[in-house]
């Protein structure tokens, strides 16, 4: 949720986060939202604790634009905010400065150290490492796919003030794959409007735990925020969610796990995640959608045991984004691109009975 100012350079940690006040995150209409600072945070930086968000409040790292609060004032300027009860409506924008012990500045990366896939004048499709954010946020600051990108490509702050390259979609942390990145304005809107339209094609390969019984299957339930969860990112099967739709088949079969091809129709957060899962088939080294999601909370605070990895069978869930189809905005050429199975997901699978 995190929007950094278009003119920073990219090749850099950034000093500070913007999140804006949205009553559709939490599946509230706008006149009804009323929420506390430290709750609205605690919502969004769910790697923190409420007590040390509360002591980042109070320490002077937190600002507020006193134009969209409760009672709106006439200045827009954003100000300190010390009270952890400060009072949020809709649309208010939010502040939260890094402290400087989190900004190192990124070391930058050699082309070798950027896999590049496909590459024309208007995009690029780079395929991305596991355990690497695509874009800074949160506590991830550094060493981001987009900065990896923008060291190779030119000087950051030059790119971002003529508006390239951009990331056309994202991938979770976790996830491996192929990501398509806008090089010009125009590539970058002509992608993004290719995913809007549905016309973008996308399958991942994922190792889940089990073995189906069919060879494959369309998942047709609809996705909503997890109400009885204490993770705020979390989701789950909800009458009232987001239609969602993904398609599914079994490429080969062990005793204890399957190696599967999802092909997701609709982009919800953690789609396959949580759809694999209701049907008794979770992802392998899932935190989140597993058997328990405690394993999620112990991986941000780094306290994960031998026993929970054992457990897990993997130090992040097995799912890569393997292909993605797409018309050039250069040419209008159908450009198909291929990512074979990584390494850590291949000999899992390889080791498994």
């Amino acid at each position: 949720m995190g929007i950094f100012k278009k003119d920073r350079d990219l090749t850099q940690a950034p000093k500070e986060v913007e999140l804006r006040v949205d009553a559709s995150f939490f599946r509230m209409r706008a006149e009804e939202l009323e929420m506390r600072l430290d709750a609205f945070l605690a919502a969004h930086l769910t790697w923190r604790s409420r007590a040390s968000i509360q002591e980042l409040i109070k320490d002077g790292y937190v600002l507020i634009d006193p134009s969209t609060l409760a009672e709106p004032r006439a200045s827009g300027t954003a100000v300190v905010e010390r009270k952890p009860s400060r009072k949020l409506r809709h649309g208010a924008r939010v502040i939260v400065v890094i402290p400087e012990d989190l900004r190192a500045p990124m070391t930058l990366h050699t082309s070798s150290e950027l896999v590049v896939s496909y590459e024309d004048p208007s995009v690029l499709v780079v395929d991305k490492p596991p355990n690497m954010a695509v874009h800074p946020s949160g506590r991830y600051l550094v060493d981001t796919l987009i900065q990896r990108v923008h060291a190779r490509y030119g000087a950051g702050f030059e790119l971002e003030t003529a508006g390239a390259p951009r990331l056309c979609h994202r991938l979770d942390r976790e996830t491996s794959g192929l990501v398509v990145i806008g090089r010009t304005p125009t590539g970058h809107a002509d992608v993004q409007q290719q995913f809007e339209r549905r016309e973008v094609e996308k399958e991942y390969l994922t190792i889940v735990h089990g073995v189906p019984d069919r060879d494959s299957g369309v998942i047709d339930y609809p996705i909503g925020q997890a109400r009885a969860s204490h993770v705020g990112i979390k989701m789950a099967i909800a009458v009232d969610g987001q239609d969602c739709r993904t398609s599914w088949r079994v490429i080969e079969r062990k005793r204890n796990v399957s190696l599967v091809a999802c092909e997701p129709f609709t982009g919800r957060q953690h789609q396959i995640r949580v759809h694999m899962a209701a049907i008794g088939h979770p992802v392998v080294g899932d935190k989140l959608y597993g058997d328990d999601d405690s394993y999620f909370e112990k991986g941000l605070a780094g306290t994960l045991s031998a026993q929970d990895m054992r457990e897990l069978g993997m130090d992040r869930h097995a799912l890569h984004n393997h292909r993605i189809a797409f018309r050039s905005p250069e040419t209008g050429e159908w450009i198909e691109v291929l990512s074979p199975l990584p390494s850590d997901m291949q000999a899992y699978f390889d080791q498994s009975s």
